[in-house]
């Protein structure tokens, strides 16, 4: 949102700090909501730990090929954000199936 403002002008200050209050109202709004989410299904709470490993890996490597890193005289390469987001969006679309094919399942047994 700031890329294109001068660094030293105070609006740039200004629209980050208001960025960062709403961002801070939104997450507290949806807290309790995503808490019952992921407390009704387990597999989620799984799938977030993945997420935040992916995430933490890409870090990693990014670090690494920006510092110019040399593992048994290869350097890191750069990882494309496109893999990442594929792999997420795979992910969920999985466990989407996941759940609505145990929706089905119980449905049915209460019949």
């Amino acid at each position: 949102m700031t890329n294109g403002l001068h660094p030293n002008h105070n609006y740039t200050l200004v629209l980050m700090i208001i960025a960062v209050v709403i961002s801070i109202v939104i997450m507290i709004a949806f807290a309790n909501p995503i808490r019952r989410f992921i407390d009704k299904n387990p597999s989620i709470q799984m799938l977030g730990l993945a997420f935040l490993i992916l995430i933490g890996f890409m870090l990693i490597t990014e670090a690494a090929h920006l510092s110019n890193t040399q593992f048994f005289g290869n350097t890191v390469g750069a990882i494309p954000k496109g893999y990442l987001y594929f792999a997420i969006a795979f992910s969920l679309f999985v466990e989407f199936l996941n759940f609505k094919m145990s929706e089905k399942k119980s449905s049915k047994k209460k019949a």
